[in-house]
């Protein structure tokens, strides 16, 4: 198993990835003929997740399913963060207990 900061920033980048294509979805709205990103995740064997983009199989706009994908995105990077501080003070006690 990967260490706990590992897989709390595999989730956090991978939040940023979706971020990044919902962003990128709604700046080509108006774009003829554009078809939008997604994002699929997979489960990393040591712990974590990676996220990769392709081409949604869909043409056009959907402002209302980018909107989800943002708060999503921000949810999981928050979720993460915290997995990331606990980590960090788990281990700050850790070591101070035994200085």
């Amino acid at each position: 198993m990967g260490s706990t900061y590992a897989i709390g920033l595999s989730g956090m980048q991978a939040a940023q990835t979706a971020l990044s294509v919902s962003a990128h979805n709604v700046a080509n709205a108006q774009t003829a003929g554009f078809k939008p990103q997604q994002v699929d995740y997979a489960e990393q064997p040591q712990g974590g997740v990676s996220a990769q983009v392709r081409t949604a199989g869909r043409e056009g706009p959907s402002l209302e399913a980018d909107f989800v994908a943002q708060l999503q995105a921000k949810n999981a990077f928050l979720a993460n963060l915290a997995v990331f501080k606990a980590a960090d003070q788990t281990t700050g006690q850790l070591i101070d207990s035994l200085a």
